[in-house]
């Protein structure tokens, strides 16, 4: 009887501590009984109270260790992180040492920071699985094969939204049109002028002087010619525009998919192919071939410069060029450009809208960006020259 009349004395504390036990709520105290302690917080616990306390607790600590720690938290109105960490403290000592730490009376608005100052941060990264080598590749066709259908959706995705934008042109964005034009076509003549005019001029210095040896010097006029128009001016203005152009798309629509304004987008019902991609698409087919055709005149003022200082007239390159070079080799590039001008900023956009979350994201998407046009642009040239061929071109 006297056990079980004990027990219940003492499981009525725990609610109701008796007159005894009742401390002022300014002012916190640990009363301790035998190997229980019960410490009562003020109703003002902050950084000044909690280094009293804090103090005084671990004096206790060193000279008795207990078994259990009560903490009553009823009087408690205003704390901040190191009332908490002070709770953090015990809970942490009593595991420590296999003994319990308890809460009573913690009032409800100060549950989540309590919650976030006592539980530990669980990782959600795991260790990387060991794979074997053939789940490493069944793993890597399966990422692949992935992305081959998400590229498969956005081109068809564009498509439609290039048909029907072409069927309602108001449904495009001409502004946006307009502005990225500018960027891409006004504001990239400095460097496309520039590089066509060197590699004209390194192309003809290089080849005049193997074919002054055999006197056909004047041939550097058609040879120069046909690069530029039929392969050199669409294939180095693409590469250029990749590099200029296509990162910049990547980028731009990356930096909205992190900051979720393409979420924002599709919650208002705006589509962010008709939205972003159209006028941009837009664009690089206008001001690609333009380009082209600054670039393949650029190319020939520095041919036309070598071969003048070897002797040659402007007039003699001119009609020499104009021998060499049909209309079909002129259209054919400035298809091939076409093509080009999509293929930067479909590829462009599309890394833009696979960015992932992260510091890098961005950075991996542009770089993405002007690989994967580089090559594509590379393989479809590859196309339209064996087409060429075979249509007699």
């Amino acid at each position: 009887m006297d056990r079980i009349r004990f027990i219940k004395i003492t499981c009525q504390s725990r609610i109701f501590p008796t007159k005894s036990k009742k401390v002022s709520s300014l002012k916190a105290r640990i009363l301790k009984e035998g190997s229980n302690w019960e410490i009562y917080l003020p109703s003002i616990f902050l950084a000044k109270e909690v280094t009293a306390l804090w103090k005084e607790t671990v004096h206790e600590l060193k000279a008795q260790s207990p078994i259990q720690i009560r903490v009553f938290a009823k009087d408690l109105e205003k704390t901040d992180s190191s009332g908490m960490s002070y709770l953090l403290f015990l809970k942490t000592y009593q595991e420590e040492k296999g003994s319990k730490m308890e809460l009573f009376g913690l009032p409800d608005h100060f549950h989540f920071l309590y919650q976030v100052a006592t539980e530990p941060l669980t990782s959600k990264v795991s260790d990387k699985e060991v794979l074997r080598r053939g789940e490493k590749i069944g793993k890597y066709t399966v990422e692949r094969l992935k992305g081959l259908v998400n590229l498969i959706t956005f081109t068809g995705e564009l498509s439609l939204s290039f048909l029907l934008s072409m069927r309602h042109p108001g449904l495009v964005r001409w502004k946006d049109a307009f502005r990225v034009g500018e960027a891409m076509g006004v504001n990239a003549f400095p460097i496309i002028a520039m590089i066509g005019f060197l590699l004209g001029l390194i192309m003809s210095f290089q080849s005049t002087i193997p074919m002054r040896r055999f006197g056909a010097e004047i041939f550097v006029a058609n040879l120069v010619g046909l690069s530029l128009f039929r392969e050199l001016g669409p294939l180095m203005t693409a590469f250029i525009l990749s590099g200029r152009s296509g990162s910049s798309f990547a980028a731009e629509i990356g930096t909205m998919k992190v900051s979720e304004e393409i979420d924002a987008l599709t919650t208002l019902g705006l589509p962010p192919v008709q939205f972003l991609i159209i006028p941009r698409l837009i664009a690089a087919m206008i001001m690609t071939p333009l380009l082209t055709v600054i670039f393949n005149f650029f190319g020939l003022m520095g041919g036309a410069v070598v071969l003048h200082s070897f002797g040659f007239p402007y007039i003699t390159f001119i009609n020499q060029v104009n021998i060499a070079v049909g209309f079909s080799d002129i259209m054919g590039g400035m298809v091939k450009s076409l093509f080009f001008g999509q293929i930067i900023a479909s590829i462009g956009c599309y890394e833009g809208l696979r960015t992932s979350i992260g510091a890098g994201a961005v950075g991996e998407s542009t770089t993405a960006a002007v690989v994967g046009s580089i090559i594509l642009v590379s393989i479809v040239d590859g196309i339209f020259s064996v087409t060429f061929y075979y249509l007699g071109i």
